[in-house]
C-alpha cells in the first residue's frame, strides 16, 4: 500500500485485535460512568466505529492505543451522557421503576484524564513538564519551587508558561480536547 507523502506514519489498526485487547475494559469504563449496559454496549461500538474511522490519524509515537482508545470513549459517553440529557425518561431505572437521570462518577473521569495528561506529559521538554507537574498538579507555591530547582520565579513562570501550551498541543496532536 502507498503512503501519502506529508502524511504521519500512522500504524495499521486491526480493529478485531484492539477489540480483543480492550474492549472489555472500554465496556466497564462506560459501564461504571452510564449505569447502563445497553448505553456501555453502544458506547464501546462507537468507540470502535471512530476508532476505524479516523485509523489513519493513530501515530503510537503519540499515544499508546489504549490511551487513544479510552480518548475516544470518554468522548463518547460525554456524548451519550448528553443524549441522555435531552431524554431522561431513557436513563437507568431505580428499584422503585422510576427512571433516575444518568450522572458521570467523576473518579472514572478523572482516572482517564489523568491517563490522557500523563501520555501528554511525556511528550513535553523534561524543564516544562517538572515545572507544570510541581505547581499545577502538586498545588506548590512557585517560590518553594524556583527555591527547589535553583532558578529565578520568574524563569520558573515563563517554564509553565510554555509547558502549558506545549502540553496543550500534544494533546491536540493525540486528538483529545484539553
Amino acid at each position: 500500500m502507498a503512503r501519502h507523502r506529508g502524511a504521519a506514519p500512522a500504524a495499521a489498526l486491526d480493529v478485531r485485535e484492539a477489540y480483543a485487547a480492550h474492549g472489555a475494559e472500554l465496556y466497564r469504563f462506560a459501564l461504571r460512568q452510564l449505569g447502563d449496559g445497553g448505553a456501555a454496549q453502544d458506547v464501546v461500538q462507537e468507540v470502535f466505529v471512530r476508532a476505524w474511522r479516523a485509523a489513519g490519524s493513530y501515530d503510537p509515537r503519540l499515544a499508546s492505543l489504549r490511551t487513544w482508545l479510552f480518548a475516544i470513549a470518554r468522548n463518547a459517553v460525554v456524548d451519550e451522557a448528553r443524549r441522555s440529557a435531552v431524554r431522561p425518561w431513557q436513563g437507568t431505572l431505580t428499584d422503585d421503576g422510576d427512571a433516575a437521570p444518568m450522572t458521570e462518577p467523576p473518579a472514572d473521569d478523572r482516572l482517564v484524564d489523568a491517563w490522557v495528561v500523563e501520555e501528554a506529559l511525556r511528550r513535553i521538554g523534561a524543564d516544562h513538564r517538572t515545572a507544570i507537574v510541581e505547581t499545577h498538579l502538586r498545588d506548590r507555591p512557585y517560590e518553594e519551587v524556583a527555591t527547589q530547582l535553583g532558578i529565578p520565579v520568574g524563569t520558573l513562570r515563563s517554564r509553565v508558561f510554555y509547558g502549558l501550551k506545549a502540553l496543550r498541543l500534544a494533546m491536540e496532536e493525540m486528538g483529545v480536547e484539553p
